[in-house]
């Protein structure tokens, strides 16, 4: 008997309430291409006929690790790799939750990264656990925080979303709720009972569903008391990370002297300086646009470094062979101009490659 093989996506309907559940636990419930073709139309469908959409990673371990980019590299050479199409409709997949007009929410509970970010921060409501570990560590493979990533890093408040950007700083449990990721928390032994209730709601009212998550929220016992991981640190990245360049918020740390800023400069010196300097730059443009307009951005940029030498670089260094060694190109921040930069962020030569929102 032929055993069946599970969806890459779960999407149930509980009476006028949707669940998706991302199912891939062995890979960490990496994006796919798979499950954003899934994901796509029955969210479109739902928004016209669902009250509320929950979304959770399958297993304990993770939400979402982030995308699938060793797929997207190994597809590099055939006549139509997959970058070419799966990051275009992964953003307009984190274009429609964020406009989506019911109430959606994202139980991020376990490692929450990259994709599995775009797959909840633009949505009404992000649950963290003590388990959540969120990060935007894309710098380390060549690529960049994308994923609407240059809407919502830069509106964390000051230069928090600069730091989290370039540095791919991992925050964990309730830290996702104060530096402004999470919207709520809930321990996680009770996620299921959260869930139950959520589903058991009559209303279409969206108060109903703040009142529900709140009281999980104010009975979550982790960490209750403890400060933010950064707030001593908070002035030092708001007067280092307000550099207006990669090479002035390096400068900054220089002059800071601290271990905290000696560490982060370490830390910077072993990314891409080119995912660097776009990612800033990115940052930087997306404090002011839409979110449709920074994803419209995102898709240019993505469409050329999903084929620079980077990111088949970073990702077979730090995902494939594994040896966190990768020999970037150009290898230091001088050699990238800013010619290089902005050629990132031209219109594409083919305009039904542009992202249509």
């Amino acid at each position: 008997m032929a055993s069946t093989v599970p969806p890459d996506a779960i999407l149930e309907e509980v009476g006028n309430k949707g669940i998706i559940t991302l199912n891939k636990p062995r890979t960490l419930n990496a994006l796919n291409y798979n499950m954003v073709k899934l994901i796509y139309p029955k969210l479109k469908e739902w928004e016209g006929t669902k009250s509320m959409v929950i979304i959770k990673g399958a297993g304990e371990k993770a939400f979402c690790a982030g995308g699938d980019v060793r797929s997207i590299v190994e597809s590099l050479n055939d006549p139509e790799s997959l970058g070419d199409y799966f990051f275009r409709e992964e953003y307009t997949l984190n274009c429609l939750i964020g406009t989506l007009q019911i109430p959606y929410i994202a139980l991020i509970d376990g490692v929450t990264m990259g994709g599995g970010v775009g797959m909840s921060v633009h949505g009404q409501y992000r649950v963290a656990t003590e388990r959540t570990i969120f990060a935007m560590p894309e710098t380390a493979i060549g690529l960049f925080p994308d994923v609407g990533g240059s809407y919502f890093l830069p509106r964390l408040g000051g230069s928090l979303g600069m730091f989290l950007a370039l540095t791919g700083w991992r925050l964990k449990g309730r830290d996702v709720l104060k530096a402004g990721v999470a919207t709520h928390v809930c321990d996680s032994a009770r996620l299921g009972e959260l869930e139950t209730s959520l589903l058991s709601l009559e209303s279409f009212y969206t108060e109903d569903i703040t009142d529900i998550l709140q009281k999980f929220h104010n009975e979550a016992t982790f960490s209750k008391d403890e400060p933010f991981c950064l707030q001593s640190v908070l002035p030092q990245i708001e007067a280092c990370f307000s550099g207006q360049s990669v090479e002035e918020i390096i400068t900054n740390l220089e002059k800071d002297g601290s271990e905290w800023a000696k560490k982060q400069l370490m830390t910077i010196a072993r990314m891409s300086p080119t995912s660097l300097k776009v990612t800033h730059e990115m940052i930087t443009r997306g404090a002011n646009l839409t979110l449709q307009e920074c994803l419209t951005m995102e898709n240019r940029i993505v469409s050329r470094v999903h084929k620079h030498h980077d990111f088949s670089e970073g990702v077979r260094a730090v995902l494939i062979d594994r040896d966190n060694k990768p020999k970037w190109g150009p290898a230091t921040l001088e050699v990238v101009t800013r010619e290089n930069v902005e050629s990132f962020f031209q219109p594409l030569e083919d305009p039904s490659k542009e992202l249509d929102l």
